[in-house]
């Protein structure tokens, strides 16, 4: 799943504890030095491995990894404070998000990039957290939606004393003739019938395609 920065930024407010590691990079001899918790991150016991550039990004996501070196060699070129929100599959065949941030420093002698140096931080519970939410709320939609239109299919029944099948199908065609959605139609159905007085009122406030559709 991809992750909007804005949402990480929100996310990371929600008192979820994240994992963070320590990098470091020396550009000209190519070595890298993790700290025990980026160690973890990647799913290595600290001293596992010797961690270099190659095994870095063989550790990305295939979608992530291209854009991921991108980002690595704008940093050494330029020196710049950089951010990237990707994903890696760690030792252990897991994936995890993470958010990388740094930037690179000069050599007082030569003012060269000389290294880059920065934070690794594992948001995988953050984004697990993330998708929780939406897919609950996709779910609280989706049953809000289906109760109204079960809702006005039995109100559309009851009124004009016919199936439900062809109450929804009803509904479908005055869906399709005002070009309004199913879900938008049965709830302006609820609604009306909500301050109707009497059957007759009902009936007065249902649309003519309802009534009549066209088949």
């Amino acid at each position: 799943m991809n992750v909007e920065p804005s949402e990480i930024e929100r996310a990371l407010t929600l008192g979820i504890n994240h994992l963070v590691g320590r990098y470091r990079y020396e550009l000209a001899t190519q070595r890298w030095w993790w700290s025990d918790e980026t160690y973890q991150i990647h799913g290595f016991e600290p001293g596992d491995v010797v961690p270099t550039t190659k095994l870095i990004l063989a550790h990305k996501h295939p979608d992530d990894r291209a854009r991921v070196s991108r980002v690595l060699r704008t940093a050494a070129a330029t020196g710049e404070p950089f951010s990237s929100v990707h994903r890696v599959m760690d030792a252990r065949g897991a994936e995890r998000t993470l958010t990388v941030v740094g930037q690179g420093r000069r050599d007082p002698a030569t003012q060269q990039i000389c290294e880059l140096v920065g934070y690794f931080i594992d948001i995988s519970a953050t984004v697990q957290a993330l998708a929780s939410e939406a897919a609950s709320e996709s779910i609280r939609a989706s049953a809000a939606t289906r109760a109204s239109i079960e809702q006005a299919k039995g109100i559309i029944a009851f009124v004009l004393g016919v199936e439900p099948a062809e109450a929804f199908e009803r509904l479908r065609i005055t869906s399709n003739e005002t070009n309004v959605a199913v879900r938008d139609v049965a709830r302006e159905i609820v609604d009306l019938t909500s301050t109707a007085g009497s059957t007759a009122d009902v009936l007065a406030a249902l649309t003519p395609q309802v009534r009549e559709p066209q088949l």
